[in-house]
């Protein structure tokens, strides 16, 4: 059976959605629409998962707060085991503001426990099958320890993935190279893979940063997503929806990739029903608000001929 642990960061969301035009210094903008919920990478991907009928766990941390029970209680919810979550009374939990459209989102992130998360805290429980990381940049205080948990993870028989997340400082540092060493499964977006890689062709890019070990998986939203097979470029496009809100479908994404991928389907299978995880997450708004249950994603596979 395949247990998925995930080590990462929680907070919440604060969803301002559909503006006219995008904030600047010195001047007001009106939304259409607002939500709180669930947000933070790791536990959109923990929530896709569960809702793919994975056994998954989260070790993060929050504060002794409002936020960090909101978390929890969220991720309880979801069929999600919390047993492994950290509760910090020295350090607040963390809150991320997205403000979104149908076109893109920014995020405006206020750290907290997310970058308070230390290797030397984590002990790899038992009974386990698969470790997966989020947001290796936000996590300033697990970043340096990512190594030698996947190395560790390795030696129990697991395999791992990581999805790096954005660079806030925008410098993509190299020691992330020396962390993939250890990653079966490597999830950057179209950004990321750039600022990782050096290089704005994703082809190139995913060149670059063949190692001999890792699949990478670059996921680039309306073109759908794209690796390599043997030195062949595999592409798969991306389904067609007129999305709600964008937050989080890279993380559903993550979790349909996952589930298919470590379920045994084929490369190309996998990639197929990851794209069909992240566009019907669009549908809904916040990351978790319309993910995709196995049976849904097989369905609308079906009526694309996606088999």
């Amino acid at each position: 059976m395949v247990r998925i642990l995930i080590a990462g960061e929680l907070n919440p969301d604060l969803i301002l959605r559909d503006f006219n035009k995008f904030p600047r210094l010195g001047h007001e903008v009106v939304v259409d629409d607002m939500a709180l919920t669930l947000g933070s990478a790791s536990a959109i991907c923990a929530v896709g998962l569960a809702r793919l009928g994975d056994a998954v766990s989260i070790l993060g941390k929050v504060g002794c707060d409002g936020w960090g029970d909101f978390c929890c209680d969220f991720l309880r919810r979801s069929g999600v085991d919390i047993s492994t979550v950290i509760h910090d009374p020295a350090v607040r939990t963390g809150l991320t503001v997205s403000i979104t459209s149908a076109a893109d989102r920014a995020l405006i992130t206020y750290l907290g426990a997310i970058e308070n998360l230390k290797a030397s805290e984590i002990q790899l429980p038992h009974g386990f099958t698969h470790l997966h990381i989020s947001s290796y940049f936000l996590q300033r205080g697990l970043r340096a320890g990512c190594l030698g948990l996947f190395r560790e993870a390795h030696s129990r028989g697991w395999t791992t993935s990581l999805d790096p997340g954005c660079d806030p400082t925008d410098e993509w540092g190299s020691d992330i190279l020396d962390t993939l060493e250890e990653v079966d499964i490597f999830l950057p977006n179209e950004v990321e893979l750039a600022g990782i890689s050096r290089l704005s062709d994703p082809e190139r890019a995913l060149r670059r940063l063949q190692n001999g070990r890792t699949l990478t998986v670059a996921k680039l939203g309306a073109r759908g997503c794209m690796t390599l097979d043997g030195g062949r470029v595999i592409h798969a496009p991306a389904l067609r929806v007129r999305p709600i809100d964008t937050t989080g479908a890279g993380d559903s994404f993550d979790a349909g990739f996952l589930h298919a991928w470590l379920g045994g389907r084929t490369l190309m299978q996998a990639l197929r029903f990851a794209v069909v995880c992240g566009g019907v997450s669009t549908q809904g708004s916040g990351g978790t608000g319309c993910q995709a249950s196995e049976e849904e994603a097989e369905e609308k596979l079906r009526e694309l001929a996606w088999h």
